[in-house]
């Protein structure tokens, strides 16, 4: 069950309920959540982040008619500064999005604006929006990750509920300079309690962490219920606690539902998230 279960925030979302698709566009179906309601728990506040970072969204089923009545398709990249006051609860966008479907725009400019005006009125922040021809995203493109994967390491699990004592240092804890991933990262929907799939890049500098536990520590959260934007934050300040890494980014590519796929950026740096996908992406 999750922590958050008795939030009576999460009982006014659509998220978890029976809902009916509007096809003409209608704003009023996005829905926020506070990002202080996973913050609270990690104490930490808007004022006092011990990060930076962004939430990077794409739209893969979006839809549009022009002027004439002819059917428009593009790919959609949001991106959502850490800053908000709010998140996008993702079923909402989802139906938000589907509204666009049989309603006309003069152009693409037009759609747009549309969004970056609606999203930024919900989340309370600046937000990028960009439209995409779907042969032509780069930003979706494979590049050759340079990142060691920790998956292939034998070890043994018993345990699948969330633990960050886990972590733990090397026996040499030497000052290193590694980049990490692991695709056994596993948790649930807050709501629904359906399964989030993804990948996880872990970039540090400082003591070097165990790769064992730090395996470990990532597939515990395999029954743990949050977002994903709250997950990947809790992965970043559990690694600050118990590993006190110099510097640090944590990046998740999480696997798309319902033609959106989410993806949390958090790093002790000013870098945007960095063009990082897989096959199940």
């Amino acid at each position: 069950m999750s922590q958050y279960s008795n939030n009576s925030l999460l009982d006014q979302l659509t998220l978890g309920k029976s809902t009916s698709y509007s096809q003409y566009y209608d704003p009023s179906l996005l829905q926020g959540v506070p990002r202080s309601l996973n913050r609270d728990q990690l104490s930490i506040t808007a004022s006092t982040l011990p990060f930076k970072g962004e939430d990077v969204w794409y739209g893969y089923e979006l839809s549009w008619l022009n002027s004439k009545g002819k059917p428009i398709v593009a790919l959609a990249e949001f991106r959502f500064p850490c800053t908000t006051a709010h998140i996008v609860e993702s079923k909402s966008f989802k139906l938000y999005l589907n509204s666009f479907n049989q309603s006309r725009f003069n152009s693409g400019k037009d759609v747009e604006k549309a969004l970056l005006t609606d999203l930024q009125k919900i989340v309370e922040g600046e937000v990028e929006v960009t439209l995409f021809n779907v042969e032509q995203c780069p930003a979706l493109s494979f590049i050759k990750s340079d990142y060691e994967c920790i998956d292939d390491l034998d070890i043994e699990i018993d345990s699948y509920q969330l633990d960050p004592s886990l972590l733990q240092l090397s026996v040499s804890p030497k000052p290193v300079s590694e980049k990490l991933v692991s695709h056994l990262l596993k948790s649930n929907c807050l709501i629904t309690n359906q399964p989030d799939w993804g990948t996880i890049y872990i970039d540090y500098k400082g003591a070097k962490i165990c790769h064992q536990s730090l395996l470990k520590y990532l597939v515990s959260f395999r029954q743990h219920n949050e977002f994903h934007e709250q997950c990947v934050e809790r992965i970043f300040i559990d690694l600050m606690k118990y590993c006190k890494p110099d510097s640090l980014t944590v990046f998740a590519r999480y696997t798309r539902r319902g033609g959106l796929d989410i993806n949390p950026y958090r790093s002790t740096t000013s870098k945007p998230a960095p063009n990082l996908r897989t096959l199940r992406q």
